[in-house]
């Protein structure tokens, strides 16, 4: 396999599995009864940032659920996820992601496969490849992605991507609207045929470190590097409560330097059993060998 045909899988793959996870929409108009029609003017409500720390709070005590997800980033590539995610002791679970268009789907269709499973354990991410990949890669059908080594990759990128495969729960949207400084209760609104409340806000990372952020230091501190390292420079979220104070929808639309960035995801089962295993290690390529395969001599 070409070095760069190698470098361009690998960091699309890893690209995509990250945001999956960590959502960002423009497809989630999905329900036709999900529309805002929200209150006008920065300032948050100080009965919605209550209520969302209760949010934030139970949706992480929940520890796992099931999720459903779209996700589009400009032209580079759109895809779903669906399966079930676990967060009680860093993120661990198995998603099939499926690209839908875009460069990546394209690069995925010539191996051979739109579709892959992910698998996410403590210290590694992991993704199944067809058998025409595999017969250019040594006869291997997963790809291992380090975290630690994902930090290395693309100067800030990397740790980012790092971050987000460890650390995304469904309550990071929650911690969004936190820090926004711009929380706003829209109304009740039916999702899926079940009632919820519906609440939103918009994220300009210059604007984090105000006094309104409702977290502490170390967290705001967190939030606004991941975004920074994201090229994120605002962000649009929405999110979906039910009456057990469990957040069941989230779309986000995120204005980065290369473009935008949108997603929806759907969160159910809170407390599933959740599960993934380390696929054989006689069929697994890590993804610094497949980059750093044929490259040229210097």
């Amino acid at each position: 396999m070409k070095s760069t045909t190698a470098r361009c899988l690998a960091l699309s793959v890893a690209v995509s599995a990250a945001l999956t996870t960590a959502g960002c929409d423009s497809s989630g108009d999905s329900d036709a009864d999900d529309r805002a029609s929200g209150h006008k003017g920065r300032g948050p409500h100080v009965g919605s940032v209550a209520a969302l720390r209760t949010v934030a709070r139970t949706t992480d005590q929940a520890d796992s659920a099931k999720v459903e997800s779209t996700t589009i980033m400009g032209t580079t590539m759109s895809l779903t996820a669906d399966g079930a995610l676990g967060w009680a002791d860093g993120l661990q679970g198995t998603l099939t992601i499926t690209y839908t268009g875009g460069q990546v789907a394209d690069t995925m269709r010539q191996l051979g496969s739109t579709s892959m499973e992910a698998r996410y354990l403590h210290d590694a991410y992991y993704a199944r490849m067809g058998d025409r990949f595999a017969a250019r890669a040594g006869g291997k059908h997963w790809i291992k992605y380090e975290y630690e080594a994902l930090a290395d990759l693309a100067g800030g990128s990397g740790a980012y991507l790092k971050d987000q495969m460890q650390n995304t729960t469904p309550n990071q949207s929650v911690k969004l609207l936190l820090a926004s400084g711009d929380v706003r209760k829209v109304g009740e609104e039916k999702v899926r045929g079940s009632t919820t409340t519906h609440y939103s806000g918009t994220v300009d990372v210059t604007e984090l470190a105000g006094g309104d952020s409702y977290l502490d230091d170390d967290q705001l501190a967190d939030l606004k590097r991941q975004l920074e390292q994201a090229g994120i420079t605002t962000e649009k979220v929405d999110i979906w409560v039910d009456d057990e104070d469990l957040l069941v929808k989230k779309t986000e639309k995120a204005e980065t330097t290369t473009g935008t960035v949108s997603s929806t995801a759907y969160y159910s089962d809170y407390g599933s059993q959740v599960s993934a295993e380390e696929p054989p290690a006689a069929d697994t390529a890590d993804f610094r060998d497949l980059v750093g395969r044929e490259q040229p001599a210097s």
